[in-house]
C-alpha cells in the first residue's frame, strides 16, 4: 500500500506511520531528481512537498487540492509546494516525484500551472517495470529539449561527479569547494553542470547524500549511521530533508521495498 508513503506535513507523523511505511510492499527507484514508486495508492490527508508529483494509474484517481477543488484523472501532475490529498486511490499505480530544479521537474510544473492537473502522460503503469516508466515519463516532460550524452560532458562536469561521492561523505560540501579543486569558477561549473546533468549542482550534492544514505540502509545501517555516512548533520536533518523535498518520513528507505537505486 501506499498511502504511508505520503504523509502529512502539516501535523507530526506518529510512530504508526514510520511502521505502515516500513511494511509497505512495492518497487521503488532513485536517480539523481527523481525518486519513484509502484504498488497501490490509497488516500492521504491534506500535505504538501517540494517535488513536483506526477501520479498514473489504470483507473481514474482523485486529488483536491488545498482550495478544495477536485482533480481526476489518471494522470496527475502536482506542482511544487501544492497542498493536496488523494481522495480517491488505485489498485496499482505510480508515484513520481522530481526535483522541480531540474529540467524534466521543471516542465512538469511548468505544464501542471499552464494546462491543470490532469494530464495525458504517455505511461502506461499496466505494463512494464518501474524503470522503464519513470524513462517514458521522461522522455515525454523532455521531448521539447535536447539532452547531451555521456561522450558530450565537459571533462570538469565529468571530474566533478567523479569528486562529488568522497567529498560528501566527509561532511558539508559546496560547489565553490568542488570548483576550487577543478581549477574552475563556481560560477562556470554551476552553468556547465546544470546543462550537462540536468540538476543543479547544489541539488546534485542534496540528492547525492539521499542516495549514500540509501545505500547505507540497504547495507544493514540504521538511520543514524547511514545519516552520518551521507554527510547529514544527523538523523533529524535527513528526516526535515526527506519531509520537505517529499512529504515522506526516511523510514520509506525500508529494506522490504525492492529498489532500483543508481546513479
Amino acid at each position: 500500500m501506499m498511502k504511508a508513503l505520503v504523509s502529512n506535513d502539516f501535523s507530526t507523523s506518529s510512530d504508526a506511520e514510520a511502521t505502515d511505511t516500513a511494511q509497505w510492499r512495492g518497487t521503488a527507484l532513485l536517480r539523481p531528481g527523481i525518486l519513484a514508486f509502484e504498488g497501490e495508492i490509497l488516500p492521504t490527508e491534506l500535505h504538501a512537498h517540494h517535488a513536483v508529483q506526477i501520479m498514473a494509474a489504470c483507473t481514474p484517481i482523485s486529488v483536491v487540492d488545498g482550495s478544495g477543488v477536485r482533480q481526476q484523472g489518471t494522470h496527475i501532475i502536482i506542482p511544487t509546494d501544492a497542498p493536496h490529498r488523494v481522495c480517491d486511490g488505485a489498485r496499482h499505480g505510480l508515484a513520481i516525484y522530481l526535483d522541480p530544479e531540474t529540467i524534466a521537474g521543471a516542465a512538469a510544473d511548468r505544464r501542471a500551472h499552464l494546462h491543470g492537473w490532469v494530464h495525458g502522460l504517455n505511461v502506461d503503469p499496466a505494463h512494464g517495470r518501474l524503470a522503464g516508466h519513470v524513462a517514458d515519463v521522461l522522455a515525454d516532460l523532455l521531448r521539447d529539449n535536447a539532452t547531451v550524452g555521456l561522450d558530450d560532458r565537459h571533462g570538469v562536469v565529468t571530474a566533478a561527479l567523479q569528486l562529488l561521492p568522497d567529498m560528501v561523505k566527509d561532511g558539508s560540501v559546496r560547489g565553490s569547494d568542488v570548483a576550487r579543486q577543478l581549477g574552475i569558477s563556481a560560477t562556470r561549473l554551476t552553468h556547465l553542470f546544470t546543462e550537462q546533468v540536468g540538476i543543479p549542482l547544489r541539488r546534485y550534492i542534496l540528492w547525492l547524500r539521499l542516495y549514500i544514505a540509501m545505500n547505507g540502509v540497504m547495507a544493514g545501517d540504521d538511520v543514524d549511521t547511514a545519516s552520518d555516512s551521507a554527510g547529514f548533520a544527523d538523523s533529524s536533518h535527513l528526516t526535515r530533508t526527506c519531509r520537505r523535498t517529499f512529504g515522506l518520513p526516511p523510514s520509506m528507505m525500508s529494506r522490504d521495498v525492492d529498489w532500483d537505486i543508481s546513479l
